[in-house]
């Protein structure tokens, strides 16, 4: 049939064939190129989804915790000595010699008790002991003349012995008078009331003309109350855990309300050696010097410790904690930012920071606020110094798409 077309014909036959069969090769080219672009695509969106889903975290400032810590805890002023005094003899006060504030010597007199009942037997033992004294002296001539006689047969045995006895039982109630007369002078001796060291009177419970009783247990009364001020004793109770830094001369500083502004110095001197059940806490006692007297008995004082840092501690946010079920942990990462969950001890809590005395190395990159879902092994991303994140984590946006076409 071609052959009987014109060859001008023929000739324009080929070309149309042969433009449908460039037509069709260009299709497959522009449909593979197609494919090519879109499996490109899905590939990098498959890569930038698989990287947006790690998370991407901060790091927590960690600093090795190298400052003393401030600890102020309530504390009690009390004198070095306090006495209170009593009465030992009943009677009336006859008059009082020193009232509150006065300062006092040792044997200074404070007071004055009048017990005319004391006097009167005190009066009547020292009769009494004149009277054991003479008898004792007559039995004694009658045994030494009743012992000259017996050598000459003149009396009897018997009646030299009988003399003899009683001589020393006269001598045995003289000895009784005389332990009498001084029980007495002793109780005469406490009708003057006396200060019993140097110091300042704090009380003064009594008046001229009070009747003054002995009594026993809770009716005792205090007339007078002593205190030794030039130094004073100063009570603090220190919870547990600041327990093994507080050591015997360390030094603090005493905060009163009635001295805004100033301190008084104050050394640790001494402790209970034992925790109490009930409050968890260990009694310690300071020593406070107080030539001005400022230290009063019963004050109350904020007492501010300095406490020595714990070796190899470090500080780190609250919100860098953990509390799963194997206590207390952090998040921290490898090189290759995998998740590392290490079990921490925590000492001092300082507020915004806690104090991590066991569990961090030096070299460790701690998360701060990792979510709770985090496990050990996990990849993360960590941003930048600046806080923008690594451009790993940039994928996700469409100019990425662009750039990778």
């Amino acid at each position: 049939m071609n052959a009987r077309l014109p060859p001008s014909q023929q000739h324009r036959s080929r070309r149309l064939r042969v433009f449908g069969v460039l037509l069709l090769l260009g299709a497959a080219a522009i449909a593979a190129q197609g494919i090519r672009q879109r499996l490109a695509n899905e590939h990098a969106l498959i890569k930038a989804t698989n990287e947006a889903a790690i998370p991407t975290v901060a790091l927590a400032h960690v600093e090795p915790d190298t400052k003393p810590v401030e600890l102020v805890l309530p504390g009690d002023i009390e004198a070095w000595y306090l006495a209170p005094i009593y009465a030992r003899v009943n009677g009336y006060l006859k008059m009082w010699y020193t009232d509150i504030g006065a300062r006092v010597k040792a044997g200074d007199l404070l007071g004055e008790i009048d017990a005319p009942d004391l006097d009167q037997q005190y009066q009547q033992a020292k009769a009494d002991l004149a009277k054991a004294q003479a008898d004792e002296k007559l039995a004694d001539i009658t045994a030494q003349r009743w012992k000259r006689l017996v050598a000459t047969t003149a009396v009897s045995q018997q009646a030299t012995d009988v003399n003899v006895q009683d001589q020393a039982a006269k001598h045995a109630a003289t000895k009784a008078a005389e332990a009498k007369v001084g029980y007495l002078a002793a109780l005469e001796s406490f009708k003057r009331l006396i200060a019993p060291f140097d110091g300042v009177v704090t009380a003064r419970r009594t008046d001229v003309g009070d009747l003054i009783s002995v009594g026993s247990g809770s009716t005792k009364r205090v007339l007078f109350e002593v205190a030794d001020i030039h130094e004073m004793r100063v009570y603090v109770r220190v919870p547990q855990p600041y327990v093994a830094q507080t050591k015997v001369g360390l030094k603090a500083e005493l905060h009163l309300p009635q001295y805004p502004g100033r301190t008084f110095p104050a050394v640790l001197a001494t402790t209970a050696e034992s925790i109490n059940p009930t409050s968890r806490t260990l009694l310690v006692e300071l020593h406070a010097p107080n030539p001005t007297g400022e230290l009063q008995p019963g004050t109350y004082a904020e007492v501010h410790f300095l406490l020595p840092p714990v070796p190899n501690a470090y500080r780190v946010p609250v919100s860098a904690l953990l509390f799963q079920k194997h206590g207390l942990q952090v998040a921290t990462l490898d090189p290759t930012n995998h998740v590392v969950l290490k079990s921490v001890r925590v000492g001092l809590d300082m507020g915004a920071t806690v104090q991590i005395v066991a569990g961090l190395n030096p070299n460790d990159r701690v998360i701060d606020s990792p979510p709770d879902s985090i496990s050990d092994g996990d990849l993360v991303h960590v941003q930048n110094q600046q806080g923008e994140k690594f451009p790993v984590a940039q994928r996700n946006h469409p100019q990425f798409f662009e750039a990778n076409k």
